[in-house]
């Protein structure tokens, strides 16, 4: 990918930078596919692989940070987001994005766990401004599973060196976990579902699930299904939280002849 860029964008009253990436943004009438992060990840830690997804679909590509994020604006020192916070960054600060990079055409959206949900969020709220969705590890509804695994970061981020390693794709590391960690272990989060939502999505849906998936199970994705009928799943054996790092050959294929098979008309 090449170097990333920045734009401002208004959100909850203030400037906010975005760091962002084009991928073959110089080609013409192919699609457009926009990159969602998981929620600790950023630019920098998707590493090859949209610019691989993109050159196997012959595609173009959007990557960026959200805020809190990468290089994107952190969060306030004292800034704490509330449990709709998937919610404001799919009806707020993407389509605030696509706005200011004078996105007009429907992308679709690849978007993995926490940016898996923001896909789905947004497709269901923009059903018309979408071309389809390619969701990695999506969260539907909270799992006491997925928690322990949450519980378990937290832990190794105060006792290890994990805080270390995440410094290499976050200006601001403390931005990045503690806007995320606290959120899925507050209790008034336990709550938290999107179930309802998904029956307003209208495009092409491609859920994937890693089987030894360590924050989730089958039933996120078998969710999506009866919610979305039309709905494509595709289950990944030997493949954890992060199909893209953990089965890349795989899910390349596999999106890469969902966009193709769909672009075609064949939407079955």
């Amino acid at each position: 990918m090449s170097d990333s860029q920045f734009v401002s964008v208004d959100w909850h009253g203030r400037k906010v930078s975005i760091e962002h990436q084009w991928i073959a943004r110089a080609l013409v009438n192919r699609p457009l596919i926009v990159f969602l992060h998981e929620g600790l990840g950023s630019v920098s830690m998707w590493k090859d692989f949209p610019s691989r997804l993109c050159h196997a679909a012959g595609a173009r590509g959007l990557v960026y940070s959200r805020p809190g994020y990468g290089r994107s604006t952190p969060r306030e020192p004292q800034e704490r987001w509330a449990t709709d916070y998937m919610h404001r960054q799919a009806h707020e600060v993407l389509p605030a994005l696509l706005d200011a990079l004078h996105v007009d055409e429907k992308p679709w959206l690849f978007g993995h766990s926490d940016g898996a949900s923001i896909a789905l969020l947004y497709a269901s709220r923009f059903p018309a401004s979408v071309r389809g969705l390619v969701v990695l590890a999506p969260h539907i509804f909270v799992e006491e599973y997925g928690l322990r695994s949450i519980r378990a970061a937290r832990d190794t981020y105060t006792s290890t060196d994990l805080r270390t390693k995440l410094s290499r794709y976050h200006d601001d590391v403390d931005s990045a976990f503690w806007g995320w960690n606290p959120i899925w272990l507050d209790p008034a989060f336990e709550a938290w579902n999107i179930e309802q939502d998904l029956a307003a999505i209208r495009c092409p849906v491609l859920a994937v699930q890693g089987l030894d998936d360590e924050y989730g199970t089958l039933a996120q994705i078998n969710d999506i299904a009866k919610h979305v009928p039309h709905a494509r799943l595709l289950e990944l054996a030997d493949c954890r939280h992060s199909p893209h790092r953990d089965q890349p050959d795989a899910l390349i294929d596999a999106a890469t002849r969902f966009i193709h098979s769909t672009h075609n008309g064949d939407t079955r």
